[in-house]
């Protein structure tokens, strides 16, 4: 009963993530991964079998069966936070719970690197266990509290060692010197914690490895121990999402935290608490077997979280049961970025005027301040972070994300915030490769300007649609 009110909050909170996941893929899925997309599901398919990726979309790979199965998502999991299916039993809540997963394990099985991201496992493991945890008047189990404890612990004890492990500047204490600039999709406050003084910086790795190497033990604490050592996350990760984009990685692992509190702590919230029973013996012999499961595939997660070549991220089994989680490992040291401009002259002469296209949430205008985007999640904007890692074109999709731009591809272009071609595609279209930093405060006051850019390389040289003619 002590948890009654944790497990109330938690459903909701869980299905707004899921709300948020699909309408992620409401949005970008088809023209990502969409029979004109930039990694086709219907080429994934033809070379992965299904076994190895199992998802719904390998009866059909079509861009409809991708629209209906991202609204059918996007429905159940408002269905979820109006709390209708728990209210109806175990086994209405049951077959909710069940069809979210099912359905976004489709999703993420062939969404291939547009998918490949630690919180789209985190949001699979924390969804599948949610199937088992009963109706509106059924009592709370202390066996699921238990493998919510679990995947946190892996969660932020996995983060804390890959970081011990990785990059130098986590033991010397440096890495909040880079990591506010650099980090993928900074937001609008990530340029004031940039500058905060160097001793902020330092004190915050430390409170970071306190909090992801010490903390988490404190999750299998009796209460009220375990209830603080989750708040005390909770705390950390409002940090971390006032500071930056990064998806609803942090998001969800506020709401993870949630099954951990007791009644103590949630008793204020304003409904009353029915009258409990028993879990009915089939759901309690589904509870003990998967435990049991848990217990199996925490195997290989355990190695890898003792290995010293500890993998961050990273899924043993195809249903993303029991993951090993990692997070920033190494912080870049300095930022690149892409820039993709077009023109529509007839030729190129040093009086071309060329035209930037926007990007959502990624740096681009030096005037412009970095937007707050997360919990939602910018899938191209992110792979164009990745991309700018190598000073020149590394993946097939930024090539066929080219091609698309001089197609005047609409649904390529609805990814974007601008397109300043509106009445036809650009003649010619280029990348260019520049260095970004934070202005200073005085650089800032004076000018305007959030970033400085400063011209490194030429990333894919000027080309045309005739250019993909020969590839």
């Amino acid at each position: 009963m002590a948890y009654w009110y944790s497990r109330f909050l938690f459903e909701r909170a869980l299905a707004a993530m899921y709300v948020v996941a699909f309408a992620c893929a409401v949005n970008q899925f088809v023209p990502l991964l969409g029979e004109r997309g930039l990694l086709p599901v219907s080429r994934f398919t033809q070379f992965v079998p299904f076994r190895a990726s199992p998802s719904l979309f390998y009866l059909s790979p079509t861009d409809t069966a991708f629209r209906i199965g991202a609204w059918i998502g996007l429905g159940l999991a408002l269905l979820a936070l109006s709390s209708w299916p728990q209210q109806r039993g175990t086994l209405a809540s049951a077959l909710v719970w069940a069809a979210l997963w099912v359905l976004y394990l489709s999703f993420v099985n062939v969404g291939q690197t547009f998918y490949g991201f630690g919180w789209e496992t985190l949001l699979l493991e924390a969804g599948f266990l949610a199937i088992f945890l009963g109706g509106w008047t059924t009592m709370p189990s202390a066996w699921l509290g238990w493998m919510y404890r679990w995947l946190v612990f892996r969660l932020m004890f996995g983060a804390g060692l890959i970081k011990i492990r990785g990059d130098a500047c986590w033991r010397d204490l440096t890495c909040l010197n880079y990591y506010f600039e650099t980090e993928p999709i900074p937001n609008p406050l990530s340029w004031y914690f940039h500058w905060l003084p160097e001793w902020v910086h330092k004190t915050g790795v430390i409170i970071n490895h306190i909090v992801e190497l010490v903390v988490p033990f404190g999750l299998f604490a009796p209460q009220p121990f375990a209830s603080i050592a989750a708040i005390i996350t909770m705390a950390f990760q409002g940090v971390l999402i006032v500071s930056g984009n990064l998806s609803w990685l942090n998001w969800l692992t506020v709401v993870l935290c949630i099954p951990i509190l007791d009644g103590r702590f949630l008793s204020w919230l304003p409904l009353s608490m029915p009258a409990l029973h028993e879990p009915a013996m089939v759901h309690r012999y589904a509870i003990y077997a998967l435990a049991a499961a848990v217990a199996l595939l925490s195997i290989a997660p355990t190695r890898n979280l003792l290995s010293p070549s500890q993998a961050m991220n990273t899924s043993f089994e195809p249903l993303h049961l029991v993951n090993t989680y990692g997070a920033f490992g190494s912080v870049t040291k300095e930022r690149y970025e892409i820039v993709i401009e077009g023109t529509d002259g007839a030729s190129i002469t040093p009086q071309t005027t060329w035209r930037e296209y926007e990007f959502r949430g990624k740096p681009g205008d030096p005037a412009r301040r970095s937007p707050q985007i997360a919990p939602y999640h910018l899938r191209l904007d992110w792979l164009m972070w990745f991309e700018a890692f190598s000073p020149q074109p590394q993946d097939e999709w930024f090539i066929t994300f080219l091609q698309r731009l001089l197609q005047g591809d609409k649904p390529t272009l609805a990814l974007l915030r601008t397109n300043p071609f509106p009445d036809a595609p650009p003649r010619f279209l280029r990348a260019r490769y520049y260095r970004y930093r934070f202005t200073t405060p005085d650089e800032h006051r004076a000018s305007g300007l959030w970033w400085n850019r400063q011209l490194v390389s030429e990333y894919v040289s000027p080309i045309t649609l005739a250019s993909f003619a020969s590839r």
